[in-house]
């Protein structure tokens, strides 16, 4: 569930960064937030987390933008 975070200081491992588009670096702010792994653990506990997330949801973690 928890990114690896062993090599947090060393420069190369985040080289990739880089070359990531917008949503890209979005999805990796996104996956170390702590409230949306919680949210996430909940949905795999519940055999959920390949169904789509529901608007309210998906508003909550910037998936969905209004307008």
């Amino acid at each position: 569930m928890r990114p690896d975070t062993s090599h947090w200081r060393d420069n190369d491992s985040y080289d990739y960064f880089d070359t990531l588009p917008i949503e890209g670096l979005a999805w990796e702010c996104l996956r170390r937030h702590e409230p949306y792994q919680r949210h996430y653990r909940a949905l795999v506990t519940t055999r959920a987390e390949k169904a789509p997330f529901r608007p309210e949801a998906q508003r909550l973690w910037g998936l969905r933008f209004p307008g």
